[in-house]
């Protein structure tokens, strides 16, 4: 192995190594700043090296494959690698600088859809390659379309269920299971025809391939479109997953050791997360990804009668607060569409030099993406200590005088203890209604993203303040 291979091989380890500090920052809030430098700096010189070499023309193989030089594409493959390079760059940062903290979730879903669609324009690519290869080279090739097209078409959905583009109810058809597992039987078998079919019947193979391609882009539509709303931020996750192994698929097709490295702390990670967020929602892990297998539909009780709700103005909600000795304010996706963040940590400070103990609530789905709520509040610099996680809060909230539900909903809906056949049954959720008085920011009394009523509005000690939650927690500053 040539002196520049080793120093290509040994750029590799250190962008790998890099990118696992970075997933070691940002497991904290105090640590996520350098976690994201730690992978800002790792990508810089992954992206330096992949670009040195395919101008080169080196192969920079895992260990035990053949690595070698061969003719690099010089000054015009460099002019295209930039090109496309720029193209890319300048739509990225036009789409963050455009898009609100609100749109992150579907902007990261769209954002999976390209790894997915890249695995399987890779995967389509190494079929036609005329080297001798071994039989797994084939197996490669079929995974990595298949877990691509899958991811591609998954993700769509899941972008368009969170910019409400369509519905987030689940899609329900006849025999939905039996049509995925014919599916993923269906990709076995097909793998192993192709695997054994010479290299010479390329008819045969290219329809076996094509074949797999539109299985696994239905399969991905219909498996994201089979899950509602109310774990629809458990999906994003693991179509994050997803879209790991895709590229650590690409790596294999592509002898590529860094990006099987980073494909597989992608997926790992985000499979791992999935899990987490399941437990914490009291869902089944194999149900969510095997598109709500084995999960009935259950009813939205859109038409249970509750009664009447009552009302408060911010004059009256800033008399309620002043009066309390403890606050706990639980946010919601409101919260973020509002944009009341800043409004909200005001609030906090003042309360706080009033000497009334206000802490947060976080479920673990609040919002539509992972640690969602967190960000919002850290970007509004609310102290990290006060920001508590569902399990830390619940316990406290009987002893607690007002609680503030801002912008959320599912997240508090007793109809998840109380009601069996509501589409959120079994989900934990913040206990507010057993605190002295609730105060609902709401804009409305429609029903929350998992379209279930919340009989929380109708119990005797809520009172709903509708609006927007920014111009009202706004007003109870003013009146404080």
């Amino acid at each position: 192995m040539s002196i520049t291979m080793t120093l290509m091989q040994g750029a590799y380890i250190i962008a790998g190594l890099l990118f696992i500090l970075a997933l070691a920052g940002l497991s904290k809030h105090e640590t996520a700043p350098n976690g994201n430098k730690f992978g800002i700096v790792g990508m810089t010189i992954a992206l330096i090296v992949t670009v040195y070499a395919a101008v080169a023309g080196i192969d920079v193989a895992p260990l035990g494959k053949s690595v070698g030089d061969r003719a690099g594409t010089g000054m015009v493959g460099l002019g295209l690698i930039a090109g496309a390079m720029a193209v890319g760059a300048a739509i990225g940062i036009w789409r963050a600088r455009r898009v609100e903290m609100t749109g992150m979730p579907e902007l990261i879903a769209l954002l999976h859809s390209f790894v997915g669609i890249a695995a399987v324009l890779v995967g389509w690519n190494s079929s036609y390659e005329t080297a001798e290869y071994p039989a797994i080279h084939d197996v490669e090739v079929f995974v990595g379309v298949f877990i691509g097209a899958v991811t591609f078409t998954g993700s769509i959905v899941a972008y368009l269920k969170l910019s409400a583009k369509i519905k987030s109810a689940p899609l329900v058809l006849p025999a939905r299971h039996w049509m995925n597992l014919g599916a993923i039987a269906a990709f076995f078998v097909m793998t192993v025809i192709y695997t054994l079919t010479p290299h010479e019947n390329v008819m045969l193979r290219q329809s076996l391939l094509g074949a797999t391609t539109v299985i696994a882009l239905l399969l991905g539509w219909h498996l994201v479109a089979s899950i509602g709303g109310g774990d629809m931020p458990v999906v994003v996750s693991m179509l994050n997953s997803y879209s790991g192994w895709a590229a650590a698929a690409a790596g294999f097709l592509l002898d590529n050791d860094l990006l099987i490295i980073t494909g597989a702390l992608v997926g790992s990670s985000g499979a791992f997360l999935s899990y987490i967020m399941c437990r914490a929602m009291n869902r089944s892990f194999i149900s969510v990804i095997a598109g709500g297998f084995g999960v009935e539909s259950g009813t939205s009780a859109g038409d249970v009668d509750y009664g009447e709700h009552r009302e408060i103005n911010a004059e009256g909600a800033a008399a309620l607060l002043t009066e309390a000795r403890s606050v706990v304010i639980t946010p919601g996706y409101g919260m973020a569409t509002a944009q009341a963040q800043y409004a909200v940590a005001e609030l906090t400070r003042k309360l706080r030099e009033r000497g009334i103990d206000v802490r947060f609530g976080i479920h673990p789905v609040a919002g539509r993406l992972p640690g969602h709520m967190n960000v919002l509040l850290a970007e509004a610099k609310v102290p990290y200590d006060i920001v508590l996680e569902m399990d830390e809060i619940n316990d406290d909230l009987a002893a607690t005088d007002v609680v503030l539900v801002i912008g959320a909903n599912d997240t508090v809906n007793p109809a998840a203890m109380d009601d069996p056949g509501s589409p959120i049954a079994g989900m934990p959720v913040l206990r507010v209604w057993e605190a002295k008085d609730v105060i609902v920011f709401k804009r409305s009394m429609a029903t929350g993203y998992a379209g279930v009523q919340n009989p929380l509005f109708f119990k005797e000690n809520s009172q709903m303040l509708f609006g927007d939650a920014k111009a009202r927690v706004e007003d109870i500053l003013a009146a404080l």
